[in-house]
């Protein structure tokens, strides 16, 4: 049913929010040229690595060195709108589509993260990542890391269709109130760089 349910939506959450994605595109190309979709690889079911897709938010803009600048020197205005509306999220419905994540499950963090969780921490991919999750509806980036993965392992063992509706509801309202988006101090979240004392 959760299949079913998550090719359903996709499908026609890409044809009805087609005219939005289409606009989106076009000014992302404008404001911040090509690529107009962001593409990294993530750990999906069971850590199986993935690509997956976003609209881009920021510049490419280099130090004199080659690297890239800060996150919050990258981050355009634009950017910002669209990640409070979760606008870049869109092309992530074709993710769902291709069967890479489901609509609802544990956000699909950095593969560098697969080797600093813990045991218990680890259980989150135990099921297939989703665009939006518990810990999205509890928090999102506004909590600390530990806690997010305590509400992901919390979904694993009890996750159900009518929880997943739930959660969705809880998404669209989170949206439309932009809580969460990110961490104080940060314009998105800090890296995870391991629990401290965790078995691993």
């Amino acid at each position: 049913m959760k299949r079913f349910f998550d090719i359903t939506c996709s499908f026609l959450g890409i044809l009805l929010l087609s005219p939005i994605i289409l606009v989106t595109v076009i000014i992302i190309r404008q404001k911040l040229g090509a690529p107009v979709i962001f593409k990294q690889q993530r750990p999906g079911l069971y850590g199986k690595p993935f690509f997956v897709y976003k609209f881009r938010t920021m510049t490419d803009e280099r130090d004199d060195m080659g690297n890239l600048l800060p996150d919050h020197l990258r981050l355009t205005r634009f950017g910002q709108i669209l990640r409070k509306l979760s606008l870049d999220e869109l092309p992530q419905l074709f993710n769902v589509l291709k069967g890479d994540i489901s609509l609802v499950g544990p956000r699909p963090l950095l593969m560098d993260y697969l080797e600093l969780y813990t045991t218990e921490q680890a259980r989150r991919h135990e099921v297939r990542p989703g665009i939006t999750g518990w810990a999205q509806v509890n928090g999102r980036n506004a909590i600390s890391w530990e806690d997010k993965f305590k509400l992901d392992v919390w979904y694993v063992d009890n996750q159900s269709f009518l929880l997943d509706i739930k959660i969705l509801f809880m998404t669209v309202i989170k949206v439309f109130k932009s809580e969460g988006i990110s961490q104080t101090g940060h314009v998105t979240v800090n890296k995870f760089t391991g629990s401290i004392g965790g078995d691993r």
